[in-house]
């Protein structure tokens, strides 16, 4: 079995941007968020936080993840049912086990959304004991 992989250094600068397809599954009407068949506002976000998590994943070490603190995302444009939208995050501040993140959801280069996330690295393990002895 070979070792794990060194993670690279977590600093500021680090991308990743993902691609999706709105489906009826993702409508604010099928979340809850609205009535309209569109992309959900929480749909967005999610993509948004999926995006974070790519930009960081090579640096965590072997048990590590990071979990969400702080959002504030603004849902620019609508998006209807077989949109492709891309979503980008960077790294834009580093303080210890903070990580803080710029994210972009465009729709054909038009921007949908736009905004900021804050994640936390944690170990999982010891993330998940802490939630079972709450």
């Amino acid at each position: 079995m070979s070792p794990a992989p060194i993670p690279q250094p977590l600093v500021a600068g680090l991308t990743a941007t993902i691609e999706r397809t709105v489906t009826e599954a993702d409508t604010a009407a099928a979340v809850g968020s609205g009535s309209l068949p569109v992309l959900g506002t929480p749909v967005l976000l999610a993509w948004s936080e999926a995006a974070t998590c790519a930009a960081v994943e090579s640096c965590l070490a072997e048990g590590q993840t990071t979990v969400g603190t702080r959002v504030s995302v603004e849902h620019l444009a609508p998006s209807a049912v077989g949109a492709v939208v891309r979503i980008s995050a960077g790294t834009t501040h580093v303080d210890g086990k903070l990580v803080r993140f710029s994210v972009a959801v465009r729709q054909d280069g038009k921007l949908v959304g736009s905004g900021e996330v804050t994640r936390v690295i944690v170990d999982a393990e010891r993330f998940m004991g802490r939630v079972a002895g709450a």
